[in-house]
């Protein structure tokens, strides 16, 4: 599977969850290139912007999408990574802010 097809296979299931993919699809498909990336090397789609242990349960929380998507895009209009943004933020209707890290620092592989 290449980064399109999986952009095409999830398209639809986030717009009905209420999430678009980031309009800018240079970053969109990089992102979803690094998630297969990912799949290939630990076996789940760990966030590409996080460092994953190789653990699932470990990294439950990373992978996409990962459990802070929603308050991030709820709060700042966009994920961490900018992947997964409201209709508003993709419209030009918000200030783009940074997102700041939700993951707790105990749970962050250095």
């Amino acid at each position: 599977m290449d980064a399109k097809t999986l952009y095409d296979n999830l398209k639809a299931i986030q717009e009905a969850q209420g999430f678009q993919f980031n309009k800018d699809m240079d970053h969109t498909l990089s992102l979803l290139e690094s998630l297969l990336e990912n799949k290939k090397r630990y076996g789940y789609m760990a966030c590409p912007c996080r460092l994953a242990n190789g653990d699932f349960q470990a990294d439950r929380d990373i992978v996409c999408p990962c459990v802070y998507r929603q308050p991030d895009v709820e709060e700042f209009g966009e994920c961490y990574c900018g992947l997964y943004v409201s209709e508003a933020w993709n419209n030009g209707e918000i200030e783009k802010q940074t997102v700041p890290e939700r993951r707790p620092p105990e749970k962050i592989v250095f």
